[in-house]
């Protein structure tokens, strides 16, 4: 079997915003994924199970579904140890065996190297409940200045800067 990303650690879960339409993190999309994160180590989970609604071929996860879970995991994982705003500059992803839709998966991202800003650099994998690895990723993301995040409604920057700082 495939080395895992992360070390056995202790879970501790990571509080989200509440009342927004991200299609993969929001509460109050009602076709989306409502992704909940979670701390192991230096690494940021969730667990989930696709449904009907997330099929491509027949019993099969649509790869753009499985792309935005590896996206948002590394997301957060940036998010969480950076405390900071950021957009996906690219991915790259290895699909190394089919994503069953029905059975429990773990989505875990990590940060792998923030030593030449504003670029970071993460990875995420995809394992099923056996433990099989089914899909990793490489990213690179770009944090945003404040000139960058100017559209974005203050009362949203107010209310993922309390985030952050929740964040341990």
């Amino acid at each position: 079997m495939e080395n895992n990303i992360v070390e056995e650690e202790k879970r501790v879960d990571i509080q989200k915003p509440e009342g927004h339409y991200c299609f993969a993190c929001g509460t109050e999309n009602p076709i989306g994924l409502n992704l909940e994160f979670y701390r192991l180590g230096d690494a940021v989970c969730s667990d989930i199970t696709l449904g009907r609604y997330h099929e491509g071929w027949q019993n099969i996860a649509h790869g753009g579904i499985i792309s935005t879970l590896l996206d948002e995991v590394m997301s957060w994982a940036i998010m969480y140890s950076k405390k900071t705003f950021l957009v996906t500059r690219k991915m790259d992803i290895k699909y190394v065996r089919n994503v069953s839709i029905g059975i429990p998966l773990t989505v875990t991202g990590k940060l792998v190297d923030d030593s030449a800003p504003p670029k970071i650099r993460a990875r995420a994998e995809i394992r099923d409940d056996q433990g099989r690895l089914l899909v990793r990723s490489n990213g690179e993301f770009v944090a945003l200045s404040g000139k960058q995040f100017s559209s974005v409604p203050t009362s949203f920057k107010n209310q993922m800067s309390s985030l952050f700082e929740s964040f341990e």
